[in-house]
């Protein structure tokens, strides 16, 4: 069990720090390439911080465990709503002012839909999956048109998108470290997929339970770094950004990725306890951010942090008993 929890911790910090250089050198190599920095915050810093939970999904299906990247894709989202935003929110209120992020919010919900509906027959197939990737085409397409005719207005997400991008790098040491980190990207999800479904079979639980908890909260540790930075410079809309952008990928890229490579019957508890756990979640984050009272409105202050953080724990507790008692 210590060896398979050392290999965890071990993959979790790798997984993280090359995120981050694989990051640093793709958006470079892009705005190198003449791409302008709209697409590159948008997509490729997008695409780059939802590439842990991609690569070990990917890792997961391939080596057997499509139910771990199930897991890993539902639990980031529920981790995101709830620990993530919910831990800013009690440090920083969190204004929302973008139009742009206001139009992606009810997306949130609706590819959530469209997942649960896909699996809904209780099989997740590769037809599945490709629906979930030509929505995540579709959606971000329409997010760079939208984010291009509002950026003449100075459209705050946009605005602090662009700001936060990553410095440039010349074009040698981008392509270097963009290999390394997709190299090592690869080599820690490996590492943390064995230690993961060792210890599910070691404890006796299903590897989807692992996924949605110490996977799911390790792989979203890079976001909770992003959104309190972002909160604490004041960036308000790119901290909540940040879940959005998360979310829609998780959806409609990472929980796709276990139905294209391995088709399979979807896990016990996935269609009755997570999904429309992680439904209504998003209903919340919606209520939440455009609020029902004037005093509130389009705010997510600390009390509203509070309900969010004692759902975590409360979510964390219902999967532990359940578990336990399965055991």
């Amino acid at each position: 069990m210590l060896t398979f929890s050392a290999a965890i911790l071990v993959g979790l910090v790798l997984l993280i720090w090359s995120a981050d250089r694989f990051v640093d050198g793709a958006s470079s190599i892009a705005r190198n390439m003449g791409i302008s920095p709209l697409i590159v915050g948008m997509v490729i810093i997008g695409l780059g911080t939802s590439a842990p939970e991609m690569l070990v999904s990917g890792v997961a299906a391939f080596q057997g465990n499509p139910g771990l990247g199930i897991g890993n894709a539902i639990g980031s989202n529920i981790t995101n709503i709830t620990l993530v935003l919910g831990f800013t929110a009690i440090l920083y209120v969190l204004p929302v002012h973008s139009s742009l992020l206001k139009k992606e919010l009810p997306l949130v919900l609706a590819t959530a839909l469209l997942a649960w509906g896909l699996m809904a027959d209780g099989h997740f197939s590769r037809l599945d999956g490709i629906i979930l990737i030509v929505a995540l085409v579709v959606i971000f397409s329409w997010m760079i048109l939208s984010a291009k005719k509002d950026a003449t207005n100075h459209d705050p997400l946009i605005d602090d998108t662009i700001e936060e991008l990553p410095e440039k790098l010349e074009n040698n040491k981008a392509i270097l470290w963009t290999i390394i980190g997709l190299a090592l990207l690869l080599v820690s999800s490996k590492m943390l997929v064995w230690g993961a479904s060792n210890i599910a079979s070691e404890m006796g639980v299903s590897d989807l339970v692992i996924g949605l908890t110490i996977v799911a909260i390790g792989t979203s540790l890079p976001e909770l770094a992003a959104t309190i930075s972002s909160a604490r410079k004041g960036e308000t809309d790119l901290a909540v950004g940040n879940i959005v952008g998360s979310n829609l990928f998780n959806t409609l890229a990472v929980l796709a990725i276990p139905g294209l490579v391995q088709p399979l019957d979807v896990p016990a508890g996935v269609l009755d306890r997570d999904m429309p756990i992680m439904i209504v979640l998003t209903v919340m984050l919606l209520i939440f951010s455009f609020g029902c009272f004037k005093g509130s409105r389009f705010k997510i202050n600390r009390a509203k942090g509070i309900v969010l953080l004692l759902a975590f724990f409360a979510y964390e507790a219902l999967l532990f008993y359940q578990s336990t008692g399965q055991a």
